[in-house]
């Protein structure tokens, strides 16, 4: 269990340093777990594309056209949790 939130820690830190750097063009901005991107208006829908092409070329999973909406991709807590279950080999 502690590898498995090791894991995640790991997941939570590239996207977060991602999201900031690259999407928001601001390494120095902190963003939360549970911080909407997509509900708030923070990612727009082209970020949003570079943010799963950019979560299947660093995690090697599948990211659906589906699930591009805030419902699945609203938080760094959901990302980290959709990646984790991936890896798993779970479907969704």
């Amino acid at each position: 269990m502690m590898e498995e939130s090791a894991r995640q820690m790991t997941i939570n830190n590239e996207l977060t340093r991602y999201i900031a750097g690259e999407i928001l063009k601001d390494s120095t901005r902190v963003v939360m777990n549970d911080e909407p991107l997509i509900s708030s208006g923070l990612i727009d829908s082209f970020s949003l594309v570079d943010l799963a092409l950019y979560v299947e070329d660093t995690f090697g999973v599948r990211i659906e056209d589906t699930e591009l909406t805030s419902v699945v991709f609203d938080t760094v807590e959901q990302l980290v949790e959709l990646i984790s279950r991936r890896r798993a080999g779970e479907a969704g």
